[in-house]
């Protein structure tokens, strides 16, 4: 009798190991030059976005979540390796319409991606959206560990506009207005293929980066104009995700993660920070930050730890078990004591790039601008408003034609005048206002010595030279 019980019990062991040893699915969304406050629950007074906000009530949102750069690819590239851009060569935006060099960007070959390291760990992979980290033959993402991609492969305004099955052109020219829904729906069908193995779901949206472009369904819906729509669609396309996993029964199997890629553009809230996408002034790269994983990370956690976008990278890998080659550095650090307790940030120190130099160093209070911060320079017209000439025409782009302007700044456009080695105290002074290096130079110094150490590692490569763009 004993023999058999013995038997019995360890038949039922055998039984339970391979969902005991279940890998997590993962899911990570990246909006679009969302800004730092562009959500309810990061205090926008207008936009309304309950799914979102629900995600960070049953989960953790961050309030110190930065980018490395302040602008698409390189944060991209940052997200797909776990590397500073400048480790991983993808410092400046791959642009089909800004000349032959820009044409050519791409991740170098040696770079390892996310999905490449879980596909080799058994996970189905599939990506919907803006991939941005190349678009020719040999470098989309298909070609870089994806099983399936759907998408527009660069930037929804650059020319020409078109959306790709895998690496055919399926659409051109492109109706913007369904472009979050068709995503979304995608990426409920990569879900419900892949339920009954692990997967990988990386969900880049279009939106809210120009032009701005919303179904019937939110056209003039919300009280913040064609911005609020579409930051609206764009929840409701995150709260689509979720009610598919709990549909599913992988709701408490999935960790969801979301981010921006970069601060706002106009029309959009950096909330009190200065400046805006392209700028290195925090509301360039501080963005939202919200982790789900029913059972594993605690509802209503609120963390002001800093964190950066490499962090994601890393991240997954702890959850996953999936290995990285040791032959390279990885620069992002898992959040996961962070998310499921009060752990302290990983990070001493954040860089912030400018192109392929390294800008800025921060901690947790002081910041200090190396390189005198940029901000973007577009002359207007005799109406005081800019002609972009990405806008949508009618013809190659077809979105709606009120789009934002230089009258809808999404930061602060005050403060000292920018210069080399300015300190500004990001606890009592977030907004940048007041160079404070004269009064403390021993963090002056503290913070150069921390950046000299890491500009050790930065290359000197040649900026890509860009064409004007072209209607």
């Amino acid at each position: 009798m004993k023999t058999l019980l013995i038997s019995l019990i360890s038949s039922f062991v055998v039984l339970l190991a391979p969902l005991a040893a279940k890998q997590p699915n993962v899911v990570i969304i990246l909006a679009d030059d969302l800004g730092y406050g562009d959500l309810g629950c990061y205090g926008h007074p207008k936009i309304k976005t309950p799914n979102l906000d629900r995600m960070a009530a049953e989960g953790a949102r961050l309030t110190q979540f930065n980018c490395p750069a302040p602008f698409c690819a390189p944060t991209r590239s940052a997200l797909m390796t776990g590397r500073y851009p400048f480790r991983c060569g993808m410092t400046q935006n791959p642009a089909p319409d800004g000349g032959p060099a820009a044409d050519a960007l791409h991740l170098p070959e040696k770079e390892v991606t996310l999905a490449q390291v879980l596909k080799k760990s058994g996970y189905a992979t599939g990506m919907v959206g803006k991939w941005h980290l190349g678009h020719k033959a040999g470098f989309l993402p298909t070609d870089r560990g994806f099983d399936e991609y759907y998408g527009i492969p660069y930037s929804n305004d650059m020319r020409p506009v078109q959306v790709l099955e895998g690496t055919q052109v399926i659409e051109y020219p492109v109706v913007q207005a369904t472009l979050t829904r068709r995503y979304t729906e995608r990426a409920l069908g990569f879900i419900e293929r892949s339920k009954e193995q692990p997967f990988f779901l990386y969900l880049a949206e279009a939106m809210p980066h120009k032009p701005l472009a919303v179904s019937e369904a939110f056209y003039k819906k919300s009280d913040a104009g064609l911005y609020g729509d579409a930051v609206a669609e764009l929840d409701w396309s995150v709260g689509q995700v979720l009610a598919k996993l709990k549909e599913l029964g992988l709701d408490d199997n999935t960790l969801v993660l979301f981010s921006s890629d970069n601060g706002a553009w106009f029309g959009g809230s950096c909330s009190g920070l200065r400046g805006m996408k392209s700028a290195q002034w925090e509301g360039g790269y501080r963005v939202p930050m919200i982790a789900r994983w029913p059972g594993r990370i605690p509802a209503g956690q609120v963390s002001e730890e800093m964190a950066i976008t490499m962090d994601l990278f890393a991240t997954v890998l702890e959850v996953t078990g999936a290995k990285m080659p040791d032959d390279r550095v990885l620069d992002g650090r898992s959040l996961m004591p962070l998310l499921s307790g009060k752990a302290k940030s990983p990070h001493e120190y954040l860089f912030g790039h400018l192109n392929s130099k390294l800008a800025n160093v921060r901690d947790a209070r002081w910041k200090l601008h190396v390189l005198p911060a940029t901000q973007i320079k577009l002359k207007p017209e005799a109406d005081g408003k800019w002609l972009d000439p990405r806008a949508p025409d009618g013809v190659t782009i077809l979105a709606p034609y009120e789009q934002y302007n230089l009258d809808a700044f999404p930061g602060l456009n005050t403060g000292d005048t920018a210069a080399k080695m300015q300190l500004f105290d990001l606890k009592n002074d977030p907004g940048e206002q007041h160079d404070v290096a004269a009064q403390h130079p021993e963090e002056v110094k503290r913070l150069l010595a921390a950046y000299e150490a890491m500009n050790k590692d930065v290359p000197v490569v040649d900026e890509v030279k860009r064409a004007p763009y072209k209607k």
